[in-house]
């Protein structure tokens, strides 16, 4: 005997709410699975940070005990960060960082977005070849360069200078492509235009092109401040001396065993002061070098 209209129903309606309530479960368990993961993978990039801030406020002995001392027994204030400035002229070597990283991303986004430009919208012969040659060189490891370049810097006189730190980094390849990718979602009428009304190519480039840019500029500019400000073999390469030095290579006076007693407390000192700007800078500007890193690969 078949089941009243009302029992259906009823029925009907316990089964939808059980397969609502699976895939409630199934959803909140792959959130819980995507969460877990997040989170060691926070914690793994969170550790190395956190001994590095907490052994600037350590004693020397503290530093590599065995087992590890998470919190500092003997709390040292700002010792180690004064002990700093006083071994070395660490002002000038946040100077010297400061510096080649601002030149190399004011010049490095400027040739890059010209560059990209030029091989997105503008049709001439070798166009594709050119552009490949410019990408292939993203494939050769710098340490292969190191040694030629060296030369060539140390021929043109460069050497222990800021024009051999700073000028063999002012182009990237990365940075021509990554602007190619952005200067193709720009629509060839508003260029048309400009042309009609009597705009020459530099005044639409300014005037046009470089403002619509901006989002990849800053985003290209977060990346390479970020490669310049880290660059360590280049720098000791090339510089003789600690006028010139940047912070990842004034770091290493305090960890050379040859020369004195490994200061491990005020390296971390020196590490955590490092790390503050390359913080900042990211913190403030996280949305455009996340957008850059994915659009660069999606527009074109």
């Amino acid at each position: 005997m078949a089941n009243p209209p009302h029992v259906v129903a009823k029925q009907i309606g316990t089964g939808e709410r059980a397969t609502f309530l699976e895939e409630r479960l199934r959803k909140r368990m792959r959130s819980l699975v995507w969460f877990t993961i997040a989170l060691v993978l926070a914690v793994s990039f969170f550790f190395p940070l956190y001994i590095m801030v907490s052994s600037s406020f350590k004693a020397e002995e503290e530093v590599l005990t065995t087992p590890i001392h998470w919190f500092p027994e003997k709390f040292q204030g700002l010792e180690q960060y004064r002990k700093a400035f006083e071994v070395v002229p660490l002002l000038r070597f946040f100077f010297n960082s400061a510096l080649m990283a601002s030149i190399d991303v004011v010049v490095t986004v400027i040739f890059s977005a010209l560059a990209g430009y030029g091989f997105a919208k503008f049709r001439f012969w070798g166009r594709r070849f050119f552009f490949f040659f410019v990408l292939s060189t993203m494939t050769v490891p710098f340490q292969i360069l190191l040694v030629p370049l060296f030369i060539e810097v140390r021929n043109l006189g460069w050497d222990n200078s800021y024009a051999g730190l700073i000028i063999p980094g002012i182009m990237n390849a990365f940075g021509v492509f990554m602007m190619r990718q952005f200067a193709y979602a720009i629509p060839d009428e508003l260029l048309d235009a400009a042309r009609i009304d009597g705009a020459s190519e530099p005044r639409i480039f300014w005037q046009v092109v470089f403002p619509l840019l901006a989002p990849a500029s800053a985003s290209l500019a977060v990346i390479i401040f970020l490669f310049s400000w880290n660059n360590f073999l280049w720098p000791l390469v090339v510089i003789k001396d600690q006028i010139y030095a940047t912070i990842p290579v004034g770091i290493t006076v305090f960890t050379q065993p040859h020369s004195a007693e490994p200061q491990w407390a005020v390296a971390m000192a020196v590490s955590t002061l490092a790390t503050l700007p390359v913080a900042l800078l990211f913190v403030f500007f996280q949305r455009y070098f996340i957008q850059g890193m994915v659009l660069s690969g999606l527009k074109g």
